[in-house]
């Protein structure tokens, strides 16, 4: 069995991200638990671990969701999310890390210098945000960064951002889970170290929450790209 120890370590982590900044957990979990436990292991572990800390987030920010913002996105991320599911396994394990580590360190880049981004006005750029968004997720689970980079286009307040985000996650995470079975990627082992790792977020993600009220948010969002980009550039090179 994989070290469920370092699993949880990391897990709590991600769930301490989570609950501190409201999203960014894939990004600064999923290139670690790839090394340790390999994609084709690691996807379908971190998608059930996830969706209950989606769950717990958006109850907390229920109020601010807005399905008429978001529905474009998620269509189209859905259509795609097993196109990535199918493909990210069967990619060599070197262009596997290269990816995550494009995307992990580019979103640290881009969030660490926010870049002043235009307004889109036009509805349907959601479905090319969305698609990418549903292939990164269905290969890596680290679909975040093409819905944060949309949402910074549209003017949504914090509670708006974290809301949309969470309740566009729930509706892809299932379809990941989904298409991961449907490759056939769910076995005893992972389900046993998916339930240790749902344990070990949840726990992460209430001391984030509690924490948020000390801790600024900007100082420790500086911290987690700046993290990000490191972390990043050390799968690629």
């Amino acid at each position: 069995m994989p070290d469920t120890v370092v699993v949880a370590l990391i897990m709590i982590l991600a769930g301490l991200i989570q609950g501190l900044t409201g999203f960014g957990s894939a990004l600064v979990s999923m290139p670690v638990l790839v090394q340790t436990l390999g994609l084709a292991f690691a996807a379908p572990m971190f998608a059930v671990a996830v969706l209950f800390s989606e769950i717990a987030m958006m109850a907390r920010y229920r109020h601010s969701f807005s399905v008429g913002r978001v529905w474009r996105l998620v269509a189209a991320s859905v259509l795609l999310i097993p196109v990535g599911a199918a493909i990210g396994p069967r990619l060599p394990e070197a262009a596997i890390l290269a990816i995550l580590g494009v995307v992990v360190a580019g979103y640290g880049a881009y969030s660490l210098t926010r870049p002043h981004m235009p307004r889109i006005a036009n509805p349907r750029w959601s479905y090319l945000f969305g698609g990418a968004s549903g292939l990164l997720s269905g290969a890596f689970n680290t679909g975040g960064p093409p819905y944060v980079v949309y949402g910074a286009t549209q003017g949504w307040t914090p509670s708006e951002f974290k809301a949309n985000i969470q309740g566009a996650f729930i509706v892809n995470t299932p379809i990941v889970i989904a298409s991961h079975a449907l490759n056939g990627r769910y076995t005893p082992q992972v389900f046993e170290v998916a339930a240790v790792a749902t344990v070990a977020m949840l726990g992460g993600l209430l001391a984030g929450m509690w924490l948020d009220r000390f801790i600024s948010p900007q100082g420790f969002r500086r911290a987690v790209q700046i993290a990000l980009i490191v972390l990043g550039l050390s799968l690629i090179f």
